[in-house]
């Protein structure tokens, strides 16, 4: 039996083509992997199967009826956006059930009693640690992804649910708690559709698997007997080794430190002591809420440290001033890069050029030639791909804008770079260039601090790891002499495994 079906489905936009001639077949009771590099055309075909997006050639049948015919039938496929898309001032319930005339809760007046109740049901099946009253913008990041996924399974009419990068704020025993969710869903009857990056998870939970590339499909394949070499050949049509290293090829001297943090406390930490080499990748590992990002952000100057001090090659960084700190060569690449890395409306040209406007003017007009000249280096230097220049950042994979942000921060020529889970909803082989990128310009000199949750990803790129626990750092580990169990048991609060090197 067949749930839903799409048949030679093609999408272009101008000079791209997004889908070429694409097939898919979901069946119920089964969790169906979506697979394939940024850029592949995961993104367009969700978009086809949601229903947000006409194809220009093709079918979409849902319960063997025209979709595209009758939209109605679109409401049977609910999903999930890896970006947070919830109203922050409403309430818990309110976010659940809107819109409130479909819910059942009346359509002219709305009985809050009886929403509240079906929402205290949602929250306790789903785990979300708030009460129906709450309101969306004070409960955590990781609990408004999980009402995000409720909100989308409590529709009764639903058959298919797509989830797109859904664990990216999630801890591990959340990600386990939405793992037994997903499968129950599952041995209900409905049909899956999981994205996700993470090798591991697709590994776990899935039960087929379609490869994209280029737009294209390169087949659908059981789950079982797939390897993950395989798997990425597939994605990628090359092979990548999975255990390659991307540390700095050299010896960091502990007497060439470029950035220090003397007992800094603020907003989620306090008193933390670091020191960064030249030439280092220094990671910062621990759970979500350990404190690591607000760190990261009061040294930039987003927030005022409450006490302590930070240095910068000897020189002091002022409390909760960005624009001291970038000019003094520190630059800040923050994980939310949809809010705070690019500016959406903007070209790929203007975000970049951007943080260099003011070394292309003459006489107080910026030369168009510079710029172009800027900008065409950095697409090359980074392997942005991009039709053209000129086209809107916002229509780029994650992974695109990603390498076009650390080509504008290069383009200042800092000292420090801290990134902040530079790879988040990004494949792997567009990780590997991210880790290529890092190492190179830390064999430049420049300081690298590296934020991430991924510790295979510390593994490979970090030569020591800092550990972060309930806002206090736990350890200082050189990478190479420490194991695993000692760097989680670090960022777990375990008493026994802290040590600073």
């Amino acid at each position: 039996m067949t749930i839903l079906q799409i048949e030679a489905v093609r999408k272009t936009y101008p000079g791209v083509v997004a889908l070429d001639h694409v097939d898919l077949t979901l069946e119920p009771g089964k969790i169906h992997i979506l697979a394939g590099e940024n850029g592949a055309g995961k993104s367009t075909l969700i978009k086809v199967l949601t229903g947000l997006v006409a194809p220009d050639e093709g079918r979409v049948l849902i319960e063997d009826g025209d979709a595209l015919a009758d939209r109605t039938l679109f409401t049977k496929v609910a999903y999930v956006p890896q970006e947070l898309s919830l109203f922050g001032s409403m309430t818990v319930a309110e976010n659940m059930f809107m819109p409130f005339d479909r819910s059942g809760f009346g359509h002219l007046t709305v009985s809050r009693r009886a929403m509240e109740k079906a929402a205290a049901d949602l929250i306790q099946r789903f785990g979300i640690h708030a009460k129906p009253s709450h309101l969306v913008n004070r409960i955590s990041v990781p609990d408004q992804q999980l009402l995000q996924i409720a909100r989308a399974a409590c529709r009764e009419e639903f058959r298919v649910l797509i989830l797109d990068e859904p664990t990216s704020s999630l801890t591990a025993n959340e990600t386990e708690h939405l793992f037994r969710i997903i499968r129950r869903l599952r041995d209900d009857g409905c049909a899956i559709v999981f994205v996700s990056h993470k090798m591991e998870e697709i590994f776990e939970l899935g039960d087929t698997v379609t490869v994209l590339r280029n737009g294209r499909s390169v087949g659908t394949y059981p789950m079982r007997g797939m390897t993950e070499g395989h798997l990425i050949q597939l994605m990628s049509g090359s092979s990548v080794s999975l255990e390659e290293k991307f540390q700095p090829r050299f010896a960091i001297s502990e007497n060439d430190t470029i950035l220090s943090a003397k007992q800094i406390s603020g907003p989620g930490f306090t008193d933390a002591s670091f020191t960064l080499h030249r030439g280092e990748i220094l990671g910062f590992a621990g759970l979500v809420g350990a404190g690591r990002s607000e760190l990261m952000q009061t040294i930039f100057g987003y927030h005022r440290a409450t006490s302590g001090q930070c240095f910068l090659d000897g020189e002091e960084i002022p409390r909760g001033r960005t624009d001291r700190a970038v000019a003094m060569g520190m630059v800040y690449l923050s994980e939310e890069r949809k809010h705070h890395g690019i500016f959406p409306l903007l070209s790929v040209r203007e975000n970049i050029s951007l943080s260099v406007l003011d070394r292309m003017k003459r006489g107080g007009v910026i030369s168009s030639r510079r710029e172009n000249d800027v900008v065409a280096e950095t697409i090359r230097q980074f392997d942005v791909r991009t039709s053209s220049a000129a086209k809107k950042i916002v229509h780029l994979s994650g992974g695109n804008q990603q390498k076009a942000i650390i080509g504008r921060a290069m383009a200042r020529r800092p000292r420090v770079l801290i990134f902040d889970e530079p790879t988040k909803g990004i494949d792997i082989g567009t990780k590997f260039q991210i880790y290529r990128i890092m190492q190179q310009l830390a064999e430049e000199g420049v300081g690298i601090i590296l934020v991430s949750s991924e510790m295979t990803e510390l593994q490979r790129c970090a030569s020591r790891i800092i550990t972060m626990y309930s806002g206090r750092i736990t350890g200082s580990f050189d990478q190479a002499t420490t194991d695993v169990n000692t760097l989680v048991g670090a960022i777990i609060g375990a008493p026994e495994t802290r040590h600073v090197a």
